[in-house]
């Protein structure tokens, strides 16, 4: 049972295949599989001593796998996401947008800056840490084996902050910048399909929403105080000067929820793992500072609970309802789970990598492993008898699986793995064609 689980794994990592070399392949096996099986502190040379390669093999190798193999972090999350979309479907295309800080120190590592650790931040006081900050683009997808929705992540970029792009001479791009780079790669993975984008209030603005295709929909947040706008009334027929772009202002939503003439209404959603109702005003309107000419659907509702009386959420697709736009938003809190569970559990901020090869590509090869094993669990390994959690009379209530319980599925199927024994080389699972076709080693935000 351990080896047939194990071989379905592989076939996941048989994905990376046309973006990596015939040597980088086996370096990628024996990372990925001493990283899954590191508990504490994650490193390349941990990974070497769990899987026993450290006397028979040098370890110079497997970090050169990172500070100057020919690999990209993008070309692995294309074939990745080719993988998901067997399991998406034809759908629409649900991703979410956002960005986390993974604490570093040392002068001489590459990317590194000072930010904002919104986690341990407040209101009042603002919390600043060293290290880098990841802007990550993930898809969203619904499992068997769990209540919410999984942030699978597929596209990574590296936040440098103005101070030290200055120092080094490089080009500044702000968070926002980076984040309009993935959904442009994406988008020309993904062709005409629909793409309904889930962000906070931070990517919700002008270099994200400006000039996006009619098949990306936004769903994000906006302040209650957001300058709102009607459409521009018809032009008259031989009027001259430029066209209106703007109608007249309408009352800011805070002032929308004041109103009394307004009243609240209700509705049920399933938000953040549980059916509630939900008090609120929707009305349509232009918030052209950020999304620009298009037409909103504007939702303001009441919060129950802290300190904050009310939110506002908008769609770029004034179509929708008001129970899909709040679902389809709530459904971003996967990636924070994602960011939690990659750092506490797969050591996505424990690279001691420096150059800025190994720093590019570390982190996203982590977060790609992340996607690489729920990809596999729900393909099959879900139903194993190694993927049954621990008997504990205290969790007596647990009914489906997280991502611990995929971790330690894996784990059980690599007892006892050799992972230089010919016999279970990625190369002896199928024989891969002798050519690959063209568009398949160049994706096409590759090839351009």
């Amino acid at each position: 049972m351990p080896n047939s689980l194990f071989a379905s794994f592989l076939q996941v990592l048989e994905e990376f295949r046309f973006a990596l070399t015939s040597p980088s392949v086996g370096n990628m096996l024996v990372v990925a599989c001493g990283w899954i099986q590191t508990v504490g502190q994650h490193a390349v040379t941990e990974a070497l001593v769990i899987t026993g390669v450290a006397g028979p093999r040098h370890h110079e190798a497997f970090h050169r796998f990172f500070s100057r193999g020919t690999w990209s972090p993008d070309d692995l999350g294309y074939w990745m996401f080719r993988r998901l979309t067997r399991l998406l479907g034809d759908g629409v295309l649900q991703v979410v947008l956002d960005d986390t800080v993974a604490p570093k120190k040392g002068a001489h590592v590459f990317g590194i800056g000072s930010h904002l650790d919104a986690v341990r931040s407040t209101r009042r006081h603002r919390v600043f840490c060293f290290g880098h900050c990841w802007v990550v683009l993930s898809v969203l997808l619904r499992v068997p084996f769990s209540r919410r929705t999984w942030a699978l992540p597929v596209l990574f970029r590296l936040y440098r902050n103005f101070r030290e792009c200055t120092k080094h001479g490089a080009v500044y791009a702000k968070k926002t910048e980076l984040g309009r780079q993935m959904l442009d790669v994406l988008v020309s993975w993904v062709g005409e399909r629909r793409v309904e984008v889930a962000a906070d209030s931070a990517y919700c603005n002008d270099t994200v929403t400006r000039g996006l295709p009619p098949s990306v929909v936004l769903f994000g947040a906006m302040r209650p105080d957001a300058v709102l706008t009607e459409l521009p009334a018809a032009r008259v027929q031989g009027a001259e000067g430029r066209p209106c772009k703007r109608g007249r202002t309408l009352p800011k939503p805070q002032q929308i929820a004041a109103d009394g003439r307004r009243p609240w209404k209700s509705c049920k959603a399933q938000l953040y793992g549980r059916m509630t109702t939900v008090a609120y005003k929707t009305f349509c309107a232009q918030w052209y500072r950020a999304c620009g000419t298009g037409l909103l659907r504007i939702v303001v509702v009441a919060t129950q609970q802290g300190h904050v009386p009310l939110r506002v959420f908008f769609s770029t697709d004034a179509t929708l309802d008001v129970v899909r736009i709040l679902e389809t938003y709530a459904g971003r809190w996967g990636i924070e789970v994602f960011f939690r569970e990659a750092k506490q559990l797969l050591g996505f901020a424990d690279s001691s990598a420096r150059k800025e090869a190994a720093v590019l590509r570390v982190a996203p090869f982590v977060g790609l492993l992340y996607t690489a094993l729920v990809v596999w669990f729900l393909e099959g390994a879900s139903a194993s008898p190694l993927a049954a959690p621990p008997l504990r009379p205290w969790y007596s209530h647990k009914r489906g699986f997280c991502f611990a319980d995929i971790l330690r599925t894996a784990r059980r199927a690599m007892v006892g793995l050799d992972v230089l024994d010919p016999g279970r080389n990625i190369a002896n699972l199928q024989k891969p064609p002798t050519r690959a076709p063209f568009y398949a080693l160049h994706p096409p935000s590759m090839a351009a």
